[in-house]
């Protein structure tokens, strides 16, 4: 979340492990027609910089859930995009670590029909 809010690519894309998926949200999604989430580096990478890089994203966690090499974080995530427009997005952010101590998995439950504006 800090490489996020920072605008930090490579400090975020160092977290991630090589064969690493990321499911924003999880299913078939404008973000990700395929549903099989953005996977490996060079997937992440360019979700990255489709996604995120364009926006001032901001992070809120309400609880925080950990078991083993996972934790799942509810809360919001407040989007602000280029033109001003503010997108709220409330939902569940799971994170698994692989044996490197690397995310293997990130995977967010949200709907796109429940988006916020304002």
């Amino acid at each position: 979340m800090t490489a996020v809010e920072a605008g930090n690519r490579e400090e975020w894309l160092a977290l991630f492990a090589d064969d690493a998926v990321v499911q924003d949200p999880i299913g078939v999604s404008p973000l990700d027609p395929t549903g099989f989430g953005h996977r490996g580096k060079d997937a992440i990478a360019s979700f990255y910089d489709s996604v995120i890089a364009p926006n001032v994203v901001r992070f809120a966690v309400r609880e925080s859930w950990e078991a083993g090499v996972e934790v799942a974080n509810v809360g919001r995530i407040t989007t602000t995009m280029p033109d001003g427009t503010v997108v709220h997005t409330d939902g569940v952010f799971t994170y698994r670590l692989d044996d490197e101590g690397k995310v293997a998995a990130l995977r967010a439950y949200w709907s796109i029909d429940r988006l916020t504006f304002g």
